[in-house]
């Protein structure tokens, strides 16, 4: 009787993708990715690059909550870092390689996130994401002050710079994608290799049980601190990437409402694992404008009955969530788990 997926040689435990579903799946979505810029529109290329900026940041929070076990809500303001950074990289010399730029903003942003980190040694838990709640304060006020205005724009925002590639300035939707979904898939296959080394496994010990693995011999504040500027570049890269993607960003893009929403994405979509941040970012993001549709549809466009249905909508997603959470709280990673146990084991599942 088939019972499950068993691991017969070291070469399938060393495998990241050990059983054929995950090898094809993986082959499936890169010619997915592929495909879709060329048969979709341009509000669809629109969302799935910030689908795929959102996926990058969401990627990296779950390196410090997922992984390593400590919350945050402070990385609205790592985004914004990188997105400043790199409009102010181009301010000062304008025609920089966006790749370049992009690791600059990323290290830099990093740096942030080790100063921020700094807390983890003595608090944790809602203190902690207290503490880095500070981050977004702090920083945005920074950016809203007249002496940085030159390179921030100061509370008005300010205009961001097309990369460009080659003499080739990538102004289309189409373009930009093909920009986004790279860097996208690259960081997460990093950050899929980052928990198989022992660094990896050091901070998913400190998780489980942090004195046990002081005891064990990790440095559990410089294992923090590395956490805190990996989820950081993180997101300092979807920051740079966010500012490429849109023509002007404001203060106001990255204050709190950004950092929960970073923080939902990742619950909804399951911590801990890869695949959470895909699979959280693409609900969250995705359901809002679905019932924008079909609250068009039920108004037939009627300004005034959007009006009303506006808030119906938002009272609508927010019971979703709600529910998701009391029923699914492992997030929709979970329900792709048991669905491949269950094909795993058919037909003698029940």
């Amino acid at each position: 009787m088939i019972t499950g997926h068993f691991k017969t040689d070291y070469s399938a435990d060393e495998g990241i993708w050990s059983i054929w579903p995950k090898r094809w799946g993986l082959v499936a979505a890169l010619i997915a990715l592929a495909i879709f810029p060329f048969i979709a529109s341009n509000y669809a290329l629109l969302l799935a690059g910030q689908i795929g900026i959102f996926i990058v940041a969401v990627a990296g929070l779950n390196v410090l909550i997922g992984y390593t076990g400590l919350m945050s809500l402070g990385h609205g303001a790592f985004f914004a870092v990188g997105a400043y950074t790199t409009v102010a990289i181009h301010h000062e010399w304008p025609l920089t390689f966006p790749l370049i730029t992009l690791v600059i903003s990323t290290v830099v942003t990093a740096a942030f996130g080790v100063l921020f980190g700094l807390p983890s040694l003595r608090v944790k838990g809602l203190y902690l994401a207290v503490a880095t709640l500070s981050a977004n304060f702090i920083i945005l006020f920074l950016i809203e002050q007249e002496w940085l205005a030159e390179w921030t724009g100061g509370v008005s925002g300010i205009e961001t710079p097309n990369a460009v590639f080659f003499g080739y300035e990538l102004v289309s939707q189409q373009a930009k994608y093909f920009f986004i979904m790279p860097v996208m898939v690259l960081m997460l296959l990093f950050a899929q290799n980052l928990f198989r080394t022992r660094f990896g496994r050091a901070l998913i010990a400190i998780r489980d049980k942090d004195y046990s693995a002081e005891i064990l011999g990790i440095a559990l504040f410089s294992h923090k601190l590395k956490s805190f500027a990996i989820s950081a570049a993180y997101c300092g890269a979807a920051g740079s990437l966010w500012a490429y993607f849109f023509p002007a960003i404001l203060p106001e893009d990255f204050g709190l409402n950004m950092s929960i929403t970073l923080v939902v994405c990742l619950v909804a979509g399951g911590m801990g694992r890869t695949l959470g941040p895909i699979f959280g970012t693409i609900l969250i993001l995705l359901v809002p404008e679905m019932l924008k549709i079909v609250a068009a549809a039920i108004t037939g466009g009627d300004a005034t009955a959007q009006t009303w249905v506006s808030p119906t909508r938002d009272i609508l997603f927010g019971l979703m969530i709600i529910g998701f959470l009391i029923f699914e709280p492992m997030g929709l990673v979970n329900i792709w788990d048991r669905f491949w146990r269950f094909m795993s084991r058919w037909p003698f599942a029940k």
